[in-house]
């Protein structure tokens, strides 16, 4: 079945939340915490080693509670039933949206068109395990008898995004196996990427559902041509994998049957990591820790479906967001997470957040009256605060943040860690409190600044009531990662149920698809 269409601003919770926003907009978030002095603990939710601190937003428990009933009037439980079940709720592509199937380690049975789709995720993680590990073993060897050393995982969009960001923030887990990743048609990023490779030792993923996306498989093709300046057509079966769907197109290419992953028309691209489109992934860090990131995801999975409104995670934060959206107005959304290992997450989430929630008509097939998808943007800590945080801090435009920190580094410096979250708590304590003139007063007295007072003032004060949310995960790991994925594709997905609109699917991305095949003919 369908998801229900229900327009939001039609409910009862809508127009509450319209007339409470007039009440509650001008209120200060020092107000908040001076009325509730306990507001940081009653604000709160732990679960795991994740602990979600949302009291520095402007809110209230009434704005929670009418939040929550917006969720209930727009049948938030039934979609989510919908949404781990299989029903066909991607109905403008009749097609399931089943990307928590791949990391569901408890459930036996998921049905898709009556079929039990779980066998063949199964047979599919464990042909992964056995390439992964002969692989990095050494036992794979290339057309000369060399064992493997670098990986080329070759793709775009949803097959290089969530790969190349997961092995990224993974860094420090990773194997002995350098890995590339080769995604735009420019022609200069292929030719960085080969030309220090050595062709009897590299191994490429070609990562296509159709076999046919064309900056895939213009990549694909160069560096084909480049590997066969060394070595013959039969070498191609020790050196070329793939992950789709496209036996016929995969054959032509050269690529033995037995080196093909599938992929299926129930996982969307930008949520595909999960899949065999996470072979390089698994590469990189070994399967156990590819495991571990699909089990991470799956206990949020678990969170999120059973959890009550008020104390799930996904939930507030998705309720907390169309609160800015919709009702302050608020375009934007920073995500900044204070670890250098996480700098291609606020990538990632674009790709996820902006492709699925951009949408201006809603399931009915009619246009939108009101806002949707928020920009998605962001960078590590403490990087941009020596960037974009001026704006953030006393710009013109309210922003709301998620803070993302870890208890503890992985290599265990702790005096940077020490300074590295004081930058963490200190940001979001500016943001929220900010600095009132009679406290820049007495710092420029203390400063010994007296004579230039009056005309420093207006320049040091900071407003502060900038919201922003903290998400405190003990240490980055696999399975702190899957999860910390996981919370935003449930986030992005209440959205687009509240919002009425279909999430799953990207029709955007196609008229400049088909406008560049007509120049590309033009310019040839």
């Amino acid at each position: 079945m369908p998801l229900k269409n229900i327009n939001p601003t039609t409910t009862k919770a809508w127009k509450k939340l319209t007339t409470h926003y007039s009440e509650i907009q001008d209120i200060h978030l020092k107000e908040f915490f001076k009325l509730h002095p306990n507001r940081e603990d009653e604000f709160k939710i732990v679960f795991d080693d994740f602990s979600i601190d949302y009291s520095k937003n402007r809110i209230n428990q009434k704005t929670l509670d009418l939040l929550i009933e917006l969720a209930n009037e727009s049948e938030l439980k039934d979609a989510i039933q919908k949404y781990f079940s299989g029903d066909i709720i991607n109905a403008t592509e009749n097609r399931a949206v089943l990307h928590t199937a791949l990391r569901d380690n408890q459930t036996k049975e998921i049905r898709v068109n009556n079929t039990n789709v779980k066998p063949e995720i199964e047979n599919t993680l464990a042909k992964m395990q056995v390439f992964s590990n002969n692989v990095i073993s050494g036992e794979w060897k290339g057309y000369t008898g060399k064992s493997i050393t670098d990986i080329v995982n070759i793709g775009i969009g949803g097959s290089d995004l969530g790969p190349d960001m997961v092995v990224e923030s993974l860094k420090f887990y990773k194997n002995h196996l350098h890995t590339h990743f080769v995604s735009n048609v420019d022609g200069d990023h292929v030719s960085e990427v080969i030309k220090n490779l050595n062709p009897e030792t590299t191994l490429f993923v070609i990562v296509s559902k159709t076999f046919t996306t064309q900056e895939t498989l213009t990549n694909a093709n160069t560096i084909k041509e480049w590997f066969l300046k060394s070595a013959s057509q039969n070498d191609i079966s020790k050196h070329f994998v793939a992950v789709s769907t496209n036996i016929a197109a995969i054959e032509r290419f050269g690529i033995d049957s037995n080196n093909v992953f599938p992929m299926w028309n129930w996982v969307g691209g930008r949520f595909s990591l999960w899949s065999a489109v996470g072979l390089t992934i698994s590469l990189s860090v070994g399967f156990d820790n590819f495991k571990s990131l699909l089990n991470g995801a799956s206990e949020m999975d678990t969170h999120f479906k059973n959890t009550d409104f008020d104390k799930n995670i996904p939930v507030l934060l998705s309720l907390i967001s169309i609160w800015y959206n919709n009702f302050f107005g608020c375009e934007t959304e920073a995500i900044l997470p204070y670890s250098q290992y996480l700098n291609k997450l606020s990538d990632y989430l674009q790709q996820a957040i902006m492709e699925s929630n951009g949408k201006s008509v809603d399931r009915n097939g009619e246009k939108i009256t009101y806002q949707t998808g928020t920009i998605i943007w962001g960078s590590t800590g403490t990087n941009m605060q020596h960037a974009f945080m001026q704006l953030v801090h006393q710009g013109t435009k309210l922003i709301p943040t998620d803070f993302i920190g870890f208890e503890e580094s992985l290599y265990g410096l702790t005096d940077h860690h020490i300074k590295l979250t004081a930058n963490f708590q200190g940001q979001m304590q500016a943001l929220a409190f900010g600095k009132t003139e009679e406290e820049v007063h007495l710092d420029l007295k203390f400063n010994n600044k007296s004579e230039n007072i009056s005309k420093l003032l207006p320049f040091k004060v900071f407003e502060g009531n900038k919201p922003s949310t903290a998400i405190t995960i003990k240490k980055l790991t696999p399975n702190s990662l899957g999860k910390l994925i996981a919370m935003y594709e449930h986030k992005l997905f209440i959205q687009g149920v509240i919002w009425n609109i279909y999430s799953f699917d990207q029709f955007g991305v196609e008229l400049g698809k088909e406008l560049a095949n007509k120049y590309y003919n033009q310019l040839k």
